[in-house]
């Protein structure tokens, strides 16, 4: 998206905008990634109890863990999703919004959905008891 924009008669200068959505991104969703792009890891267990992650306790509710480069999100009373919290646009971590049913980097604000199959790289979880458990395959 290159858009000219004129200033005064004599100068004209170029600006570049960010323009990418996921529905126009080109960066491969998670069945497609290659497992070398991914860091393997051995699963993590989170203890939904403890107050750091009570966010999490109602549907919609969801956490930016920098701790562990991970975004969760409450879908729905057994079901808890994990991304991995880089985004796919320049690779910032640090500042994502929730809307209630997408996350936007508020770097360049480009939006991604909790679906698996979008651009962000999900994980498999497992929910039970107030336990999360997370799988880096």
């Amino acid at each position: 998206c290159l858009l000219s924009r004129g200033l005064g008669d004599v100068y004209k200068r170029q600006v570049l905008e960010a323009c990418s959505t996921e529905e126009i991104s080109d960066t491969p969703s998670r069945s497609s990634v290659n497992s070398s792009e991914v860091e393997k890891r051995e699963p993590l267990t989170i203890n939904l109890s403890n107050s750091n992650f009570s966010d999490l306790t109602k549907i919609g509710g969801w956490k930016n863990y920098t701790q562990e480069d991970l975004l969760l999100v409450r879908i729905s009373e057994n079901e808890i999703r994990a991304f991995d919290n880089r985004c796919p646009h320049q690779g910032n971590r640090d500042r994502w919004e929730f809307d209630g049913s997408s996350f936007t980097c508020q770097y360049h604000f480009n939006s991604y959905s909790t679906s698996c199959s979008g651009s962000l790289i999900c994980y498999p979880t497992t929910f039970e008891d107030d336990i999360l458990t997370i799988s880096f395959e």
